[in-house]
C-alpha cells in the first residue's frame, strides 16, 4: 500500500493456530483504492501458509503440491470484488500477446460454462444482492467440477499469472499424494488446514465499504464483472483506515479458528481417554 508519496509503517502482529506472523505493511496516508489491500494481505496468508506447512512437515505430512500439478485448476475458485479488480489491473498490464492470449482463453471458458447450462447461474452468483449460504454453492461447486474445464489463466499446465494469483488459489494445499487430486471428490484428499482466507476477509470489507452481501465472483467471469463494475473501483478511503479494517476482520477470523482447533483437540483427547480401559 505505497501508492502515495508520504507512508507510514504498520507493524503487524498475528497469532495464528500454527504460530506468530510479524510483517511491516507500508501504507500511504492518503486515499487509495481497496486494491490497495489485496497485496498486504495476501502477503499475510502466505506467512500463515507457511508455519501450517511446517506443522505439517513435522508431522510427517509434507505439502505435495508443485509446479505443473493443477488438478485443482479445474474447481470452481471464487474471488472477492477487491480480487477481481487487481485482476483486471493484471491482465490489462500484461504484454499485448500475453493479455490477447488470456482474453481468448477466458472467452473460451465462458462458451464451454454456457453450453453446459452455467454461465447464467454463475453470473447471478456473481451479481446476487443476497448473501449466500455455503450450502446452497456446494451443487454448484460439484457441477463445475464436473465439467473439469481449466482455469482461463491455465498455459501449458502453469498458472500465468502466478504472482497475482487468488487468494483461495494460494490457500488450496495437500498433504495426499498428487493423484488423488485427480478427483478430489471421490478420493481421501486432505488439505492443509487454512488459519484465514483473506479472500472471504476481503469480501467483508469491501461489504463493509459499499453495502450489500459478501460477495463471491466465479473465476472466469471476475473480469467481465469488474469491467461492469469499474466506477465502483474508483472510490478511495483512507488507506490506514482500509487496513484497520481487514486487520480487525483478519484477528476476528484467527481467534475464531483457534478456538474451533483448540475445541477439536479437546474432543479427542476426551475420545482417546474414554476409549481407554
Amino acid at each position: 500500500m505505497t501508492e502515495g508519496k508520504t507512508t507510514e509503517r504498520y507493524d503487524v502482529s498475528l497469532n495464528t493456530p500454527a504460530g506468530p506472523v510479524t510483517a511491516s505493511i507500508d501504507v500511504s496516508t492518503g486515499f487509495v483504492p481497496v486494491t490497495d489491500l489485496v497485496a498486504p494481505l495476501r502477503r499475510l496468508s502466505e506467512q500463515a501458509m507457511e508455519l501450517e506447512e511446517r506443522e505439517a512437515l513435522a508431522a510427517g505430512q509434507p505439502v505435495s503440491c508443485k509446479k505443473g500439478c493443477a488438478a485443482c485448476c479445474r474447481m470452481l475458485v471464487p474471488v472477492s470484488a477487491p480480487e477481481a479488480f487487481a485482476l483486471r489491473e493484471t491482465v490489462a498490464r500484461l504484454p499485448e500477446a500475453g493479455r490477447q492470449a488470456t482474453l481468448r482463453r477466458v472467452a473460451e471458458t465462458r462458451a464451454g460454462l454456457e453450453r453446459a447450462g452455467l454461465l447464467a447461474h454463475l453470473t447471478e452468483i456473481a451479481e446476487t444482492d443476497r448473501q449466500l449460504r455455503d450450502e446452497e454453492m456446494e451443487s454448484t461447486n460439484r457441477r463445475y467440477y464436473a465439467l473439469r474445464l481449466p482455469c482461463p489463466f491455465l498455459e501449458q499446465e502453469v498458472c500465468s499469472i502466478y504472482e497475482d494469483r487468488p487468494a483461495a488459489c494460494r490457500e488450496l494445499l495437500v498433504t495426499t499424494p498428487p493423484e488423488l487430486c485427480q478427483d478430489v471428490v471421490a478420493n481421501p484428499v486432505r488439505w492443509l488446514p487454512v488459519p484465514v482466507r483473506m479472500s472471504t476477509v476481503l469480501g467483508l470489507v469491501w461489504s463493509h465499504l459499499v453495502g450489500g452481501p459478501v460477495r463471491f465472483i466465479p473465476l472466469p467471469l471476475a473480469l467481465d464483472w469488474a469491467e461492469r463494475h469499474a466506477a465502483e473501483n474508483r472510490a478511495a478511503w483512507k488507506a490506514g483506515d482500509l487496513l484497520d479494517q481487514a486487520l480487525d476482520k483478519v484477528w476476528r477470523y484467527l481467534s475464531r479458528e483457534i478456538a474451533s482447533r483448540q475445541n477439536t483437540a479437546r474432543g479427542a483427547g476426551q475420545e482417546a481417554r474414554g476409549g481407554k480401559t
